[in-house]
């Protein structure tokens, strides 16, 4: 790939035969368009159009589609001309139809689709299998090739395509914006991308704000605005905007071909003045503001009711083609108003004129690699484990920060990719919080804004990204991990549930992707979740909230991972594993705090490996089986967990109790909906089959019960995890709170192992009394209870047979 930005060429007028052309390819993509939403026969209109050629489900989106078939049409001219790399990112929800015309026109749709040949029988299939059962959506999804973008939700677009354009500086992004999708949140601050954009290291991204006025049924708000006040805002945002507008089609493209050339000579010499002269005042990017009717070229009026240039244009103008004669008639006359018979030949496919203007090869915007990305991957350098995992002489024994200690594999990570650029962080304004802060070690925050004396780590060229907006950081990483690179997102856990419909999206473009054999497998998003509920007695309720894990595991199970690794080492291995993988959603959730240290590093990979599995070196078994399993999921869940063995073991030594770590949460599935699933044999052996559960979890605990709810000990299982009681108040009150604390746990033992009610109830009296003492204690000390903040695992010294145990 290049590294140069796009070559500059004059402005100059498109002649006449180029209009010609331009317009022709633009005729057959409306065409295609147009029957795509209509027809199910006769798809050259060789004969009269009858009831039967239309399909009985009218669906689709026509309004968007001849802006959006113009815009392709001319980044093909300058694509072929100027021998450019580009790639576009279609916005405007439904357009489907346009960018499926456009990539069957230029043969790409055909490469990838052999059925859908490029010919009459192709076409007829073309328009058959849109918006059809078992054909393709009404919107720009995986199936269609050059995109990488869902297009059913609004909103994403910008940030996609500035993801996209990070660390490829020979590339250009186009971006269709839609008035209706300016509206929303993620995109109003998808804005601010162009001040962490490189002119040096990164392509380019062009704008093309598309105002056609109208949403489904409102007006949108950013073409009501007056010219000065749009033009104001733009600037404002820092862009220099081109504006293409008006209703007569030659007039229109000869502005568009005008502006497409000004905006990509403004970007060339943005690009060289800071590759070639040093300048590094922050750039000026262009933008084109598109103005045309919204259902150009179609039905003016329908039943007396203007439709071209309305709301009425959003959907299906002419809804009743079936049962209307009238409708009928305007369709027929709609369609034909294209020309088609000059525009394909007896056989159906594309005369001279329409594909003029396409480019060859992998230039054409369905065939660019950029938004195949998995053929541009390269395996990521993660760096030995072992040059960063911490020692552990014996469990417990020593303290690290799980999060501190990634973050010095990550410096090293990004040190290795400095010169390939391909793997960056991504975070809302909290690496240093999150403990990731040796990263700066090797790269700075990326920046293009004013610096002052007192800023930190702001660096022009820098790969760590971030801004107080998650909507932007994920926008960002799905971007860039769709064009081929790696990263990572850190976030609040608490803060990530405003992606939540973003991933939702992602989540379903992978799965569908993923069962597209021409679609090369991407790197994985993974989420490190951190400053998680149970750390977070500092902030407060607002910043209490482990429910992101729910909803990813309501998703696609073939795409999905979560992790709860409960130390440092098993943090490096889970890493390891999810910035290794392709295709996949991956949620880490781990602690910055200072943890105790359970596993070495090979134990940690065995244990991920596995999924879960008992610590026997925690447990009393003595080889006879256990009275009550602890299972536990979550580094402070586990700490609780082995602090109620430990008293287990001191006050009641003669019961066997097995302690059962997850850190993999979906190997809690059953085999047959999960591939990390066990199977019923596997976790009856881990959990047994009829003995109690007591289960510590991390996040809330009916999640357990769901993950388990068909698996034979399901009745003998009880979950603690965080039931919405929470507050600024110790680390320790956040567990009692939550009844997740280790006295409690002991008192669910003795609740639930026949015969113990009885034999230990002054022992359940005790554990119920050092709760009392625990309030008491925080109100009058405001610190936790010595016992519990001092508290350490020591290991039993006593014999197998439980007897004479050394207690804490």
């Amino acid at each position: 790939m290049a590294a140069e930005g796009p070559p500059e060429h004059g402005a100059g007028a498109v002649t006449d035969d180029e209009l010609r052309t331009l317009d022709a390819h633009w005729r057959a993509a409306n065409y295609l368009a147009a029957g795509q939403i209509y027809l199910m026969a006769n798809p050259l209109l060789t004969e009269p159009l009858r009831p039967e050629h239309i399909k009985p489900r009218l669906l689709g989106h026509w309004g968007t589609s001849p802006g959006l078939n113009l815009v392709y049409t001319h980044l093909n001219r300058v694509i072929r001309a100027r021998e450019l790399e580009a790639m576009c990112v279609w916005g405007p929800g439904h357009g489907g139809p346009s960018v499926l015309a456009n990539a069957w026109l230029e043969g790409s749709y055909s490469e990838v689709d052999p059925d859908v040949s490029r010919d009459a029988a192709g076409m007829a299939r073309l328009f058959r299998q849109f918006s059809f059962p078992g054909g393709v959506p009404s919107h720009v999804a995986p199936e269609v090739p050059g995109s990488i973008h869902e297009g059913g939700e609004l909103g994403y677009s910008l940030a996609h395509a500035y993801g996209a354009a990070f660390d490829r500086p020979g590339l250009v992004v186009a971006c269709v914006i839609g008035d209706g999708e300016a509206e929303t949140g993620p995109l109003a601050a998808s804005w601010h991308s162009n001040k962490f954009l490189d002119p040096v290291h990164d392509g380019a991204v062009l704008p093309i704000l598309h105002l056609n006025g109208y949403k489904i049924s409102n007006p949108t708000v950013l073409a009501r605005l007056p010219e000065e006040e749009l033009q104001a805002l733009l600037r404002g945002y820092g862009h220099e905007p081109l504006v293409v507008a008006g209703d007569d089609p030659a007039r229109v493209h000869r502005t568009m071909a005008a502006a497409f050339d000004r905006a990509l000579d403004m970007i060339a010499r943005t690009q060289r003045a800071a590759r070639e002269e040093g300048v590094t005042e922050r750039a000026r990017w262009p933008l084109i503001v598109l103005r045309t009717p919204k259902g150009w070229t179609g039905p003016a009026e329908v039943d007396g009711q203007p439709v071209e240039g309305t709301w009425r244009a959003h959907q299906v103008p002419l809804a009743e083609v079936r049962e209307n004669p009238e409708h009928l008639r305007l369709l027929e006359r709609w369609l034909r108003s294209y020309r088609p018979q000059e525009l394909f030949d007896a056989d159906g496919r594309p005369v001279a004129d329409v594909l003029a203007c396409v480019p060859r090869g992998t230039a054409r915007l369905g065939a660019t690699p950029y938004a195949n990305g998995g053929l541009l991957t390269r395996e990521l350098p993660v760096p030995p484990l072992e040059d960063h995992a911490v020692s552990v002489v014996s469990p417990g024994a020593s303290l690290h920060e799980p999060t501190r200690v990634l973050g010095g594999l990550l410096e090293v990570l990004m040190r290795a990719t400095r010169s390939r650029r391909d793997f960056r962080l991504f975070g809302p304004d909290e690496t240093a919080s999150n403990r990731l802060q040796d990263v700066y070690g090797a790269t700075g925050k990326a920046w293009q804004a004013a610096v002052l004396g007192t800023d930190e780590h702001l660096d022009r060229h820098g790969r760590v990204m971030e801004v107080l907006s998650e909507h932007l950081c994920q926008g960002w990483l799905e971007g860039y991990l769709l064009t081929g690179r790696h990263g990572l997102y850190s976030c609040y856990e608490a803060f990530v549930h405003i992606v939540d419909s973003m991933v939702n999206q992602h989540i379903k473009w992978l799965r569908t992707a993923s069962r597209l054999p021409w679609r090369a497998p991407v790197p994985s998003l993974t989420y490190l979740l951190t400053s998680h509920v149970w750390r977070q007695d500092h902030n407060g309720f607002s910043h209490q909230d482990p429910g992101f894990v729910d909803h990813v595991l309501n998703k696609s199970p073939e795409v999905v991972r979560v992790f709860l690794p409960p130390d440092a080492n098993t943090l490096l291995a889970v890493a390891d594993q999810a910035l290794r993988s392709r295709d996949q959603v991956n949620v880490i959730v781990a602690g910055k705090q200072p943890c105790p240290d359970w596993l070495s590093l090979d134990d940690a990979r065995a244990h991920c490996a596995r999924g879960a599995g008992i610590w026997d070196w925690a447990g009393t078994e003595h080889g006879g089986g256990p009275d009550v399993v602890l299972a536990c999921a979550g580094d402070v869940p586990t700490q609780e967990v082995l602090a109620a063995a430990q008293l287990l073991r001191e006050h009641l030594p003669s019961l066997a109790v097995r302690v059962v770590n997850v850190v993999d949460l979906t190997t809690l599935l059953p085999h047959e909906e999960h591939p990390h699933g066990m199977t019923d044999l596997a976790y009856d052996g881990l959990f047994t089959p009829d003995r109690p559960v007591v289960f510590a979890y991390h996040g809330y605990p009916w999640l357990i019960h769901r993950l388990t709810y068909r698996r034979s000990g399901h009745r003998q299982l009880h979950v603690r995890g965080y039931k919405e009681s929470g507050t600024t108040t110790t680390p320790f009150d956040m567990v009692v709170r939550n009844d997740v604390d280790r006295f409690r746990l002991v008192m669910d033992v003795i609740d639930r192992v026949p015969g113990l009610a009885v034999r230990a109830a002054a022992v359940r009296q005790h554990m119920a009394d050092r709760r009392t003492v625990h309030h008491a204690w925080i109100r009058e000390h405001g610190a936790d209870l010595p016992e519990v903040a001092e508290w350490r695992w020591r290991p039993s010294r006593g014999p197998a047979d439980g007897t004479d145990p050394e207690v804490t």
